[in-house]
Parts: structure tokens; C-alpha cells; sequence
């Protein structure tokens, strides 16, 4: 196993199932009181409850980088650029969500250090099959 598909597994599932829950949370209680958000996160973004992004949420960062992952586990013919846009719908999720909280706490950091991560395996995979 290159270290790119070793870094990008587990990545992919970890991002997947905390989404996967977070989003599914959002979607059952779109007031946002579950996960003790208040209603206030929302002032400066376009929608009226958190129902929307909860859906977003579960399938752009909780369903497809499942699919990733199994793409990254059998192998599938352009799995890496695969990582790599999972890698770009993270941190455009983490940056556009910065900008309409207009706040920024130490998860974001975290999650766009996750993002570029994920870039960077899939670049490096990539060019491994290139050169290999």
C-alpha cells in the first residue's frame, strides 16, 4: 500500500461517518438545538434552518467520500483524483461556511488542514500510478 492510499483511507472514512452522523443530525432537528447550535449561525447565510445544510453536509462530505473510499480501497481507475476533489469539497465547504458565519474556531483549521490533506494524497497518487 503506497502511503498516499494509507493516509487517505482511514481520512476519507473518519471525514465520511463524522459527516454522515452530522448531517443526519441537522436533517432530524433542523433548529440546530441538538448539537447546541444556536439559530444565530445563521444571520448572515441564506438559509432559514439548518435542514439545508444538514443535507448538503451528509452528502457532500459524509456519502461521497464513502464512495471515495471504496473507490481508494479496490483501486478503481482514478481514485486519486478522486481523493483530490474530496480534498477541494472540503475546504470549499470549510471556507464558504467561515464566510457565512463570519467566525472562524479551531475545528475550520483543523478541517482545511484535512482538506489539503487529502489533496495532497490524491496529487500523490496520482502521479504514483503516472510513474509506476
Amino acid at each position: 500500500m503506497t502511503v498516499a492510499r494509507a493516509i487517505a483511507i482511514p481520512t476519507l472514512g473518519l471525514l465520511g461517518v463524522g459527516a454522515v452522523a452530522g448531517g443526519a443530525v441537522l436533517i432530524a432537528d433542523p433548529s440546530g438545538r441538538m448539537m447546541s447550535m444556536p439559530h444565530s449561525l445563521l444571520d448572515h447565510s441564506p438559509f432559514a434552518s439548518f435542514l439545508v445544510p444538514g443535507i448538503i453536509l451528509l452528502l457532500s462530505n459524509g456519502v461521497l467520500p464513502l464512495l471515495i473510499l471504496i473507490a481508494a480501497i479496490r483501486r478503481s481507475r482514478g481514485w486519486g483524483w478522486w481523493v483530490t476533489f474530496q480534498g477541494c469539497v472540503l475546504v470549499g465547504w470549510i471556507s464558504v461556511e467561515v464566510w457565512m458565519l463570519r467566525l472562524v474556531v479551531w475545528p475550520h483549521y483543523l478541517y482545511w488542514g484535512i482538506g489539503l490533506l487529502l489533496i495532497v494524497c490524491g496529487l500523490a497518487a496520482t502521479r504514483e500510478k503516472r510513474s509506476g
